[in-house]
């Protein structure tokens, strides 16, 4: 599992360009919410070999009031320094130190993480040290002048949060060959109700051991001589409960959560139907290779067909790039559905596991090349020579083609839906890549 680093300051400090700066040697984006008031951006990082994951928190802004103290950026910065290894506190040292700065400042006090207070947009060396002198009034130690637009010092600091980050050490898990599950999902969707009722309508327990996420529980449970180890995002029950509904706590909570599961299951509250953020915790578990499959809990509080069908709606909407996850109506309170929970884990978990033979795959190109459409710009034409599976938890496939260049997303979208329609992947993420077959042949 991947430390985490939070990067965190009020808007437009240039906490994102910082974030692709450090991340920006991998150029390896995982996930990046788009076009929303609070956007988050996960980043996979990598320096002189120890990765980590970057974690922007790009939308700690203050309330559209008066009150510069607002409790969105106080509780947002405090969250994500509670959550993280290491903290960057970025300002603006073209600015100098502002209301909401201190505010910040303020609350990171009562944290013990690493922090590095971080002076940012001192594009010139010659007189970054004019500008420093005032950022020590916020009590976090010496400031660090860089420029994340230039590179300026972010090797050195890179050096130094590289060294502060916890020993890469392997899960404490007694049965390796245990299956991971983690439930994810919003706060008050369920999950800890749910985890309870899964547990306790299953008696032989194996073990609870902490894992190296810190606060959170591996409870590992043997069914029909499988074992399997749920990942309890929902039960960290050291925080305070003030912060339990930080969007930002449950995404980082649940990022961790999904780093160690083979399969995830995505808690939604029925009674609300898949919000936004449903749909970006369906994405990072998607985007980091889990298998999923939705929980629609609560659905016995609904009472109207027409309530259901709003419900199940909202699922196909916030899901169109993934219609192949498949939905389960549940009800952690009554049990409703609850042991059918397994079965969906796992089909999904064997979805993912898929290992399709040369001659399928053979016989699914010509089929490709015989009855599907193919893309041309000008003179060129795509050809898919042949196809192989790379790897499996998730399937991946390599098509070798003439123009890798041609194939579009929704091109890539076709050839994907041809694929879940002979082979089936169902509840599994798969992946595609095209690759050039060979100069002479392009």
């Amino acid at each position: 599992m991947k430390p985490i680093v939070a990067v965190v300051g009020r808007p437009n400090v240039g906490k994102s360009t910082l974030v692709n700066r450090l991340a920006g040697t991998q150029d390896a984006i995982v996930h990046e919410s788009r076009g929303v008031t609070r956007d988050r951006s996960y980043h996979d990082a990598d320096w002189n070999g120890r990765q980590f994951t970057l974690v922007d928190t790009g939308g700690i802004e203050p309330l559209k009031s008066e009150d510069v103290f607002s409790a969105s950026i106080r509780d947002q910065a405090l969250a994500a320094a509670e959550e993280a290894d290491v903290v960057l506190f970025v300002v603006d040292g073209s600015v100098g130190v502002t209301e909401e700065d201190e505010s910040v400042a303020r609350m990171l006090k009562r944290v013990k993480k690493p922090l590095f207070l971080l002076v940012n947009k001192l594009d010139n060396p010659d007189r970054e040290q004019e500008r420093l002198w005032e950022f020590y009034s916020l009590g976090l130690g010496d400031p660090r002048p860089i420029s994340a637009h230039h590179g300026h010092g972010t090797g050195d600091l890179l050096d130094e949060v590289v060294s502060c980050l916890p020993d890469e050490t392997e899960d404490a898990e007694l049965f390796p060959d245990a299956l991971g599950v983690a439930i994810i999902g919003r706060p008050n969707a369920g999950k800890s109700s749910l985890f309870n009722k899964v547990i306790g309508s299953d008696r032989s327990i194996v073990s609870d051991i902490a894992g190296t996420t810190r606060d959170a529980i591996d409870t590992y449970v043997e069914r029909d001589g499988r074992r399997y180890r749920l990942v309890d995002t929902a039960g960290i029950r050291k925080k305070s409960t003030v912060y339990e509904n930080i969007e930002y706590y449950s995404m980082v909570r649940g990022l961790r959560a999904i780093d160690r599961a083979d399969v995830a299951l995505l808690v939604v509250d029925a009674g609300i139907g898949m919000t936004e953020q449903d749909q970006k915790v369906a994405n990072l578990a998607i985007d980091r290779g889990c298998a999923l499959v939705i929980l629609l809990n609560k659905w016995d509080l609904l009472t109207e067909d027409h309530e259901r069908e709003k419900v199940m709606e909202t699922v196909s909407r916030r899901m169109t790039l993934a219609p192949w996850a498949k939905a389960l109506r549940i009800s952690a309170l009554t049990g409703r559905s609850v042991e059918k929970i397994w079965n969906y884990i796992d089909d999904a978990a064997a979805a993912r596991a898929t290992k399709v033979s040369t001659s399928a795959l053979n016989a699914f190109l010509t089929d490709l090349r015989e009855f599907g459409h193919t893309v041309v710009d000008g003179k060129r034409r795509l050809r898919m020579h042949y196809v192989t599976q790379t790897d499996v938890n998730p399937p991946t496939f390599t098509y070798f083609v003439n123009h890798p260049d041609l194939v579009s997303d929704s091109y890539r979208r076709y050839v994907e839906n041809r694929m879940r329609t002979k082979f089936g992947f169902e509840g599994t993420p798969i992946r595609l890549h095209f690759r050039a077959k060979s100069n002479k042949e392009a």
